[in-house]
């Protein structure tokens, strides 16, 4: 009988989580990847990484044809939002459940997504469409600075930043379109009101609102998050709120199949969205809402994937939290460390680092620029804090400037 095998289209952060999940349900997993080095940590899981063109529906389609002849492909998911449209197709393809490849579209034109969300009445912040210099100018005249200027399409915060002058605007549009900012479509920017107050992640599975993410971001201009609570500390009126603004956008937008984040800001007049994300979040979400009730999205995903039935019941509840770890410099990283003393104290789950001495920091202003992070749980929100806030202080690092011309 043929070995029963899970097809991951890319993965970022939650790639081996996935691959680890996929094993404990008795699944083979098999990496498709445009960079298979990317995921070479995998090697050391005995983890097959093929290389193949993950733009390209045909060539997808392609492989995991020829894979099929070998194994018994139970299920194609990714968690990586560039590729999950396409993820869909390939679903529909081999007759398989996942996502509706439209409605993923949908939510990447960020201009789209706003569109269908006004019309359904899900309140938004006030916004125009740009497409040169000029345009981006009448835009935030007629919005009113500050105003957040981002790519109309785009993930993880890139190219997306807070200008709160006339100067600020200028840099930035000259930024991205200028050439250095890579468009994965034609150049239209999205120029929108700065909605003011709390920053917060629905966590959502099929139409079912897990729980609710605080979070905060580091200095402005740009959006780079620096620490994560789950659950938030809401009010059961703030968190019905939320729910239902975050039911009214999957709705809006045809989703509610597997995985969504909805981030949204909790401003003058409530709960206004920001962001409809059509994926899971990145790490350490998961991790967050796994150990403050029990349900491993991930593994409850791959049931979904694979035609099971899943099981979001909560278990336990507990407060997990997050400290995001950011480089305060660019230049070249001569060590890093602390890990193991922060490991060890009690109620501390989990510490990671993404890089090792010798890397180079070139902060980007995105979800590129955290270095790892750390991860605490326990009963309350006062403990938990504390844990986390002594455990971080053990992390440290050091970094060396660049050489500049005068140094030569």
């Amino acid at each position: 009988m043929a070995r029963r095998a899970l097809v991951l289209v890319e993965g970022e952060s939650n790639m081996l989580r996935y691959v680890q999940a996929a094993q404990r349900l008795g699944l083979h997993p098999i990496a498709l990847s445009a960079d298979p080095a990317q995921y070479d940590y995998l090697g050391a899981e005995g983890i097959e990484v093929i290389g193949v063109d993950t733009d390209n529906v045909d060539a997808l389609i392609g492989e995991c044809s020829r894979l099929s002849a070998t194994y018994d492909i139970a299920g194609i998911t990714s968690a990586q939002e560039s590729v999950y449209a396409t993820v869909g197709k390939l679903c529909r393809h081999f007759d398989l459940p996942g996502p509706n490849p439209a409605s993923i579209e949908r939510c990447y034109d960020k201009v789209t997504q706003r569109q269908l969300l006004g019309e359904a009445s899900v309140p938004i912040p006030a916004h125009r469409v740009a497409e040169n210099a000029t345009a981006v100018e009448n835009s935030a005249a007629e919005i009113g600075l500050p105003v957040v200027v981002k790519p109309a399409v785009g993930i993880g915060s890139i190219g997306v930043r807070l200008c709160r002058s006339v100067d600020e605007l200028a840099e930035h549009t000259a930024y991205l379109l200028g050439g250095e900012h890579v468009w994965r479509s034609s150049p239209r920017i999205l120029v929108e009101e700065f909605a003011q107050g709390p920053h917060y992640i629905a966590e959502i599975m099929g139409s079912e609102v897990i729980g609710i993410t605080a979070a905060d971001f580091g200095p402005p201009p740009h959006f780079v998050f620096r620490k994560l609570i789950f659950p938030a500390p809401l009010t059961d009126d703030e968190h019905d709120r939320i729910a239902d603004v975050s039911k009214n956008s999957l709705r809006a937008l045809g989703l509610g199949w597997g995985p969504t984040c909805i981030e949204l800001r909790w401003t003058k007049r409530g709960p206004v969205v920001i962001e409809v994300n059509p994926r899971l979040a990145g790490a350490p979400d998961p991790q967050l809402v796994q150990l403050a009730c029990g349900v491993d999205l991930i593994t409850e995903h791959i049931k979904l994937v694979i035609g099971e039935e899943w099981n979001l019941r909560r278990r336990h509840s507990h407060v997990a939290a997050a400290r995001k770890l950011v480089a305060d410099s660019d230049g070249t990283l001569d060590w890093i460390s602390g890990d193991s003393e922060a490991a060890a104290v009690s109620g501390v789950a989990e510490v990671k680092f993404y890089v090792k001495p010798k890397t180079p920091i070139v902060r980007e202003g995105n979800c590129r620029d955290s270095i790892g992070y750390v991860i605490a749980v326990s009963p309350t929100l006062a403990e938990t804090e504390a844990i986390l806030h002594h455990a971080a202080d053990l992390v440290g690092w050091s970094i060396t400037p660049f050489p500049t011309a005068l140094d030569e």
